[in-house]
């Protein structure tokens, strides 16, 4: 949870470190609050250690003023000109103030923080970013309160036809303000307060009587949502994996996360956004939580949970057993056929996998029109027959006419063999040409179609290299470096055998984790170990730069291609005279 998120809400995001005190467990009336309102100028929008120029406050009590601090800061650098056009503060002004070092402690020290105490900005995201800025140059922590942003509050206080936009200017027309802004700070903060205490004389009538009133009228969550948040009660403060149950006892949805309690509380908060999600939520009548040594295998396991129980509100990884690979067919005349079983032996023959049957067939028509391979479905003698005609696509040249030139159309199958096996040298080279030729054309729709044709065949590779040294492998051992100690894993066949952490010596937990790790047997057809999702996600994890390793046994070596398809970047058709961008060529 965001430290700065003002009444346990997340309303007026101001900053994600530090501890903040939450309102859930406070029972302050509000007469009884201290509300300090803050107003900053600054030399630009982002905080900076010496980025402030002007600093206003103004405590109050019970609708009563307490005090005020004002006072130009010397930000160390001359104004600039829009700042002084806006504000009326010039750089001569500013030479004649204090330091941020003389005026922060001051500030501080009016701020007052304690358990009554409410720091109130409007944005509150702008003025409390360059406060924690100003702090963290001083090597000063920033105090434990709670913030209060005016502009989320009044966005819930005011109707549009009230209030067409949550301005300072405009909020204080509306609610007849004594003082006008004038973006100097002690001004601006003295037309917050009354915009603030505009807002409670509204909230009071309706029951707001406290802080955790208040925070309850500026939390956009409905209250059966937020009285759901015991649901996190009890869960582990550790990797693992969660799900949220339904009222019959089906998973609703599964997740991971590196802290699984603090992850849970937020879909029970203004944090989460996504309806769909917001729906499951209140759906959901428990969570239930599996620990895990790492934030890997919680990454997994929730990956096989997805596939297996089928979670409605889970839309990624539903079924990732079913993804396509592109393979030549075994016949006289070969020809390019888009399959789910390929052969653990034949798997560096083939092309995949790919996201989806789309991307396959748009790497399969490249790949068939760069070849001149045949597409047609029927199966060809090895010797034409007698008075055989060639189709209308040998006379568009993009067939090499097997059925009526077998000697002439045994080459289409050997390059297109080899764009499967990785050398996609020929193809960018052609392909690459004939989008500019199709750009100088102004024929830009087939451009783009090709170019995404071009895309789906590398990034298909691209993947390949990055799965088949895990596919093929009986056994890989690596660790990775994590805060003080280690994350060691076993992959067998693309499939995580083993996770386990070491604090030191990740050599002797290597060998106690193989001890107990899960036998995996060599599967007959690529990805029968694990799904391509699973593999996908320990490749990146082994594939990092933090990751070491520690002892390999499989049939090809554990390494990326130094010619590898990455390399390749395919551009984009020149649109409306515009400069061809770069893509990068994922599906």
């Amino acid at each position: 949870m965001a430290d700065d998120d003002p009444l346990g809400a997340r309303v007026g995001r101001a900053s994600t470190r530090g501890a903040q005190l939450a309102f859930d467990d406070l029972g302050v009336p509000l007469e009884e609050a201290s509300f300090v309102v803050v107003d900053l100028e600054t030399t630009g929008g982002r905080p900076a250690p010496n980025s402030i120029a002007d600093i206003g406050a103004v405590r109050v009590r019970g609708g009563e003023t307490l005090g005020e601090f004002a006072t130009l800061v010397d930000p160390g650098e001359p104004i600039p000109a829009f700042i002084t056009a806006l504000t009326g503060i010039t750089t001569a002004m500013a030479l004649s103030a204090p330091r941020i070092g003389e005026v922060l402690p001051s500030f501080m020290e009016f701020l007052e923080p304690g358990p009554d105490t409410v720091l109130v900005a409007h944005n509150a995201a702008f003025d409390v970013g360059h406060l924690r800025a100003a702090c963290a140059g001083l090597g000063m922590a920033w105090p434990k309160v709670r913030v209060l942003d005016t502009v989320k509050l009044a966005r819930r206080v005011f109707t549009r036809d009230e209030a067409p936009n949550v301005k300072l200017s405009t909020l204080a027309r509306v609610c007849r303000a004594t003082v006008s802004p004038t973006h100097r700070a002690l001004d601006d903060a003295r037309a917050t307060v009354d915009v603030l205490h505009a807002m409670l004389a509204r909230l009071g009538p309706l029951g707001v009587t406290h802080l955790e009133d208040l925070a309850s009228a500026a939390d956009p969550v409905p209250a059966r949502r937020r009285g759901k948040a015991h649901l996190a009660e009890g869960l582990p403060h550790s990797p693992g994996v969660y799900r949220f149950i339904g009222p019959a006892g089906d998973v609703l949805y599964v997740g991971t996360s590196a802290n699984v309690h603090r992850r849970v509380r937020q879909y029970f908060t203004a944090a989460e956004t996504r309806r769909r999600i917001a729906e499951m939520v209140d759906l959901a009548v428990r969570v239930e939580a599996k620990p895990t040594a790492t934030v890997l295998e919680a990454g997994v396991l929730e990956l096989r949970d997805i596939a297996r129980l089928d979670p409605p509100y889970n839309r990624r990884s539903r079924r990732p057993d079913r993804l396509p690979w592109l393979v030549l067919t075994e016949e006289a005349h070969p020809r390019l056929s888009i399959t789910r079983a390929v052969p653990l032996d034949r798997v560096a023959d083939a092309l995949g996998p790919f996201p989806s049957q789309a991307q396959a067939r748009k790497a399969a028509r490249l790949v068939a029109d760069d070849c001149r391979l045949r597409t047609c479905t029927a199966r060809l003698p090895a010797i034409p027959r007698a008075r055989a005609r060639a189709c209308h696509l040998c006379e568009l040249g993009r067939c090499s006419a097997p059925c009526v030139d077998a000697e002439g159309a045994r080459r289409a199958p050997q390059e297109a063999a080899a764009i499967l096996a990785g050398a996609c040298d020929g193809l960018w080279k052609r392909q690459t040409a004939r989008l500019a030729a199709l750009a100088e054309l102004e024929r830009f729709e087939q451009a783009g179609a090709q170019r995404d044709r071009l895309g789906a065949v590398l990034a298909a590779q691209r993947r390949k290299e990055r799965l088949l040294p895990l596919l093929l492998s009986r056994e890989i051992v690596a660790a990775r470096r994590e805060g003080s100690g280690w994350q060691i894993a076993a992959i067998r066949y693309g499939r995580l055998a083993g996770t386990a952490r070491a604090q030191a010596h990740p050599l002797c937990a290597a060998e106690a984790l193989l001890a107990v790790a899960e036998a995996v047997g060599r599967p007959r057809l690529a990805g029968g170990a694990a799904h391509p999702e699973e593999t996908e996600l320990l490749a990146s994890w082994l594939w990092s730069r933090d990751t070491r390793l520690i002892a390999v046994s499989g049939e090809v070596p554990v390494a990326l291609p130094r010619r590898s398809a990455a390399r390749f970047r395919v551009p984009g058709p020149q649109c409306g005279g515009e400069a061809a961008c770069q893509a990068d060529g994922g599906t």
